[in-house]
């Protein structure tokens, strides 16, 4: 790596943002380029920007941070994505590679794993944690768990999934996410056969428990 490196953050929590542009300032070379609070905005910045890596929040209050790391697969190739999420690995990393990401950290890892992540991503090699290289590595078929029947799912069922599991009803996830209440209805549907499930009130009990379990979107 030569020079600069430049770097885009996608958060929308402002104090996350301002606490990795600290981080990062302290590193020779590494600069902060932009940063966002939605995907649409930083989806538009990082095509003009076209900075070396995007950190990109898997939760964002506006659009979807696996959706928003395709798009950028798509628009700005040269970019490389950093997923940064506080959430179970072992969903959600995986996710995170299949949508394009070339690494995962989690917002507990230390201040060192993150620079270290960054660098690797921009080095073009995967960024992924001992732990979560044991998991994949250890991953046993189980269709009898309810973390099996999660990762079945699509990223967007999965957004539905976890919403029904925070108490949101069908308008709101609607209006949330920018679809019709027939299309939430259609998810629902595909959720209830992946898991295997005959009624609504089932569908809310697995998510329930999904949801207090902690691994939320």
């Amino acid at each position: 790596m030569n020079g600069l490196n430049r770097v885009y953050i996608v958060d929308d929590h402002p104090l996350v943002r301002e606490w990795l542009a600290n981080l990062l300032s302290r590193e020779p070379d590494l600069v902060v380029c932009g940063e966002a609070a939605d995907a649409r905005t930083a989806l538009s910045e990082v095509e003009r920007l076209q900075p070396d890596v995007v950190i990109v929040d898997i939760t964002l209050s506006s659009g979807s941070g696996l959706e928003l790391v395709k798009d950028i697969g798509r628009t700005s190739p040269r970019s490389v994505s950093l997923m940064l999420s506080m959430h179970d690995e072992l969903v959600y990393a995986e996710r995170a590679l299949r949508a394009g990401a070339r690494g995962y950290v989690r917002k507990r890892d230390t201040t060192r794993k993150i620079i270290m992540a960054i660098h690797e991503v921009l080095s073009g090699r995967l960024f992924l944690s001992d732990e979560l290289k044991t998991l994949l590595a250890e991953k046993l078929v189980d269709g009898g768990t309810l973390a099996t029947h999660v990762r079945r799912l699509s990223d967007r069922e999965l957004e539905v999934f976890s919403m029904l599991g925070g108490g949101s009803g069908s308008r709101e996830i609607a209006d949330s996410l920018g679809i019709s209440m027939k299309t939430v209805q259609v998810y629902c549907s595909r959720i209830k056969e992946k898991f295997h499930l005959e009624t609504h009130n089932e569908l809310l009990r697995e998510a329930f428990r999904w949801r207090e379990s902690g691994s939320i979107l």
